[in-house]
């Protein structure tokens, strides 16, 4: 019964960062979407925030008011580093990397998350890793295995599997110098870096305060919170013209609104949920499923197409995952068989000396 229940929830966890990273990669598509559009960058993080923290805010209060740990003032220099990682550089740098990249290249450049995950939880001790082990050797081959399917996709195109009316190129609106196409290459990968060190620390520091404030829902809404209020203060240094804060379409307004609920309130929790169950390299290590996610709806709804490359790469991908799946599947079933001997053990000892003092 209790192996069926353990199988069970690692399915439950498996098909939860599936939905997540559809909806990431949606995400990026609708960003960009956002972005054509004329929207203000400033201006769609604020909204974005806003529109999530009005329908997050209240479930949270009603659904946790009697599971919610107090407050102290170290939780909430927690929660406020929290916020400054996670919501306010995070996604200001991925905002303006989008500015300068395509979708599919901003999930490809996403795609080190796990590798950097992966150091910077087992420096900190938060993900154990045993490389003298066959499951650790396997976790560190399968981390290595997804980034270089993501490298594939981007390297190489090969044939082109769809057919479509444009290539996808998106113009930069309001760049206000005139930069050459190289250096807007690199400065958005340069973005993007910095932004993926921030995600990844972000999703390693949720570790150590969940553990102090349990209730996951909260906590996301504090961050939220104390990310939209950092962002509120810092948005006129950015954006002052007030007509560039104004929406002046349903499409804008759709871009928001699903960026804001559906991708921060609704994909964040699951993806905090999933770090709370099970950590945050197992989560991360799922990332570069987006590329494929991404580069099948950029396909279909900006016009990119689809070449041969992103299916060779995409069958890497799922080889790398299966290699990470299956070392987390047997280090669990491994500390599962240790817990067992041990209680064995404990229960042995107990009933020796039990038999010894009824033999006294």
């Amino acid at each position: 019964m209790a192996m069926e229940e353990g199988a069970m929830a690692k399915v439950k966890l498996v098909a939860a960062v599936l939905v997540l990273e559809m909806l990431i990669a949606g995400f990026h598509v609708v960003s960009r979407a956002a972005l054509d559009m004329g929207v203000s960058k400033m201006a769609f993080l604020v909204y974005r925030n806003g529109s999530a923290l009005l329908v997050i805010a209240p479930v949270a209060y009603f659904l946790e008011k009697k599971d919610r740990p107090p407050l102290t003032l170290r939780l909430m220099i927690d929660f406020f580093m929290l916020a400054a990682v996670g919501v306010t550089f995070t996604q200001g740098l991925y905002i303006l990397g989008l500015y300068y990249l395509s979708p599919t290249y901003v999930s490809v450049i996403q795609n080190s998350v796990p590798a950097i995950t992966f150091v910077m939880a087992a420096v900190l001790r938060i993900e154990q890793v045993n490389i003298r082990s066959r499951h650790g050797l396997a976790k560190i081959a399968g981390t290595v295995i997804t980034i270089a399917g993501a490298t594939i996709i981007t390297l190489y195109k090969g044939m082109p599997l769809t057919t479509t009316h444009s290539e996808g190129t998106h113009k930069l609106k309001d760049i206000k110098l005139i930069l050459s196409p190289r250096f807007t290459w690199i400065a958005g990968c340069l973005i993007m870096f910095v932004n993926c060190l921030c995600l990844s620390g972000w999703m390693v520091l949720q570790v150590p305060v969940l553990k102090k404030y349990p209730a996951k829902l909260s906590s996301f809404t504090i961050t939220l919170a104390l990310g939209f209020i950092q962002l509120v203060v810092v948005a006129p240094f950015f954006e002052s013209n007030i007509e560039r804060w104004k929406i002046h379409s349903g499409g804008e307004l759709l871009t928001i609104l699903y960026a804001g609920i559906v991708v921060l309130g609704i994909a964040w929790y699951i993806m905090i949920w999933c770090i709370n169950k099970g950590g945050p390299h197992f989560v991360s290590v799922f990332q570069p499923l987006q590329t494929v996610m991404v580069a099948i709806m950029a396909s279909i709804f900006l016009g990119d197409k689809l070449y041969i490359g992103g299916v060779i790469g995409a069958v890497v991908i799922v080889a790398g995952l299966y290699c990470v799946l299956w070392a987390k599947s047997k280090e669990t079933k491994s500390d599962s068989d240790l817990l067992s001997e041990r209680s064995l053990e404990q229960n042995l000892l107990h009933e020796e000396n039990y038999i010894m003092r009824e033999d006294l």
